[in-house]
């Protein structure tokens, strides 16, 4: 389902050293003429495929075309934020075989859409996300897409095979839909190595995961389940599930309460919630926390009210967005072992196979970093795997970006740390330069905060 478009879509998405963008790229030509043999490149296993030969990947040029939905990334990205431009290649949709019709992009009505972007000017490497939230394959064009693409990468994004706020109702056992977003994240991968090594002539020589959110979920997952595909990931506030918990069915129903009146803050507080971030709490009420916990609640252990949401989380914003009332009484830790079964299915255990950059903003007020990524980096940790990952907090960093619109004075946009971390990962697998030491990243008082960051500057004594 997807809310109308006068209702922001960031509302809709549940989970969304200094570097001068773009770093310069070591390109290889393709062919001797613009877009020479796309009509070669066939996505193995898709069920069906468009491709078109474009002047310019990015959304710069994209933006008001098929070939993007600028609407389905809203809220992600700050505005002012530095865009690249001029990037001609190739672009591949299509979708996989699937049974569910809850992606209309294009008019297919079919899920399990993906979109490849091939640039002329390649540099060997291949970039691989999974969308935030319930949003769909170019949600992540302004975040992910146009920087690497400007770096020479090939892109690569999926719908996850399911999206939208109903997007519970697939599959036939609590946790389908949610496992069914690593599987459709590993076939696109494989699919697109190979749609990789038609077009230039050999498979990637690094392939790296990343992504926000839902999105840094499937990072997390590869990374443990299929380190043989990847070279490292950067994983952007990605969503923790485990079967004991904390996951996100242990927070949110105290943030449902706060919205119904039975919780204090300091409820709110000892699920994870950060002090400071008080001010954030309206806008989540309204946009994120009743949809949030009603549609993974459903998703999971849809047993408990079986008439909240039911069929559909809602036909009107309002509906979508509201809570369930009795979400607010909603207790992980008591429900029966078959619902702990079916995280336990989707589960993250820490046992990365490959390099990790984590980054979370203190100010998250929908995946609260203490309930989330640290947990997650205790969990690595104890695994044996802490060399192999990085993590910073980013201070004054919230969910979504788009939030530092409206408090400039009190946040900072993640997307610039991420784009150093992306290219620390860079270093670190490619030159073996190990990124700085875990540490809060400081909000800077002053300098173009939209679009630099210093992994290495720690947190300033006046900062926070």
């Amino acid at each position: 389902m997807r809310l109308p478009r006068s209702v922001p879509l960031v509302a809709a998405a549940l989970l969304a050293g200094a570097i001068s963008w773009p770093p310069p790229a070591s390109a290889t030509p393709v062919g001797s003429h613009h877009c020479a043999g796309q009509e070669h490149v066939r996505v193995p296993g898709a069920a069906h495929q468009r491709s078109a030969c474009l002047p310019d990947l990015t959304t710069t040029g994209l933006a008001g075309t098929p070939y993007t939905d600028m609407a389905d990334q809203a809220g992600l990205t700050a505005r002012g934020t530095w865009t690249p431009a001029g990037v001609p290649g190739v672009q591949i949709d299509g979708y996989f075989p699937d049974s569910s019709r809850f992606n209309a992009t294009h008019g297919w009505r079919h899920d399990a859409q993906f979109v490849i972007r091939l640039p002329d000017r390649w540099n060997g490497g291949l970039v691989v996300t999974g969308v935030p939230g319930t949003r769909r394959q170019y949600a992540t064009d302004t975040a992910i897409s146009d920087q690497v693409l400007a770096s020479g990468y090939a892109y690569a994004a999926t719908d996850k095979g399911n999206n939208g706020a109903d997007f519970h109702r697939d599959g036939r056992r609590p946790g389908d839909a949610v496992a069914e977003w690593n599987a459709r994240t590993t076939q696109l991968t494989r699919a697109a190595r190979e749609a990789v090594a038609q077009r230039y002539g050999h498979l990637p020589r690094r392939t790296y995961m990343t992504g926000i959110s839902n999105g840094g979920y499937l990072t997390r997952w590869q990374l443990e389940n299929h380190p043989e595909l990847y070279d490292g990931g950067v994983d952007w506030e990605g969503a923790l599930w485990t079967a004991r918990g904390p996951n996100l069915l242990t927070s949110l129903p105290t943030a449902v309460g706060r919205v119904l009146g039975s919780a204090r803050d300091e409820d709110l507080y000892a699920v994870g919630f950060a002090r400071g971030s008080e001010f954030l709490w309206p806008y989540h009420e309204k946009a994120y926390w009743g949809v949030t916990q009603k549609i993974y609640r459903a998703e999971f252990d849809p047993a408990f009210d079986p008439g909240c949401p039911g069929p559909t989380a809602g036909t009107t914003p309002e509906q979508v967005l509201a809570p369930c009332s009795s979400d607010a009484t909603y207790d992980y830790a008591s429900r029966p072992a078959s619902v702990h079964r079916a995280v336990a299915r989707v589960a993250l255990t820490g046992r990365i196979g490959r390099p990790l950059i984590t980054l979370h903003g203190d100010l998250d007020a929908l995946l609260p970093k203490a309930a989330d990524s640290d947990v997650y980096a205790r969990m690595i940790d104890a695994r044996g795997r802490g060399p192999l990952h990085r993590y910073f907090t980013i201070a004054g960093g919230t969910h979504v970006d788009g939030l530092y619109d409206s408090h400039p004075d009190r946040l900072r946009p993640i997307l610039p740390c991420y784009r150093s971390a992306f290219d620390a990962l860079v270093s670190w697998v490619e030159r073996g330069t190990r990124p700085p030491a875990d540490r809060t990243v400081g909000r800077p008082a002053n300098g173009d905060v939209l679009n630099s960051c210093a992994l290495s500057a720690p947190v300033a004594p006046d900062a926070g």
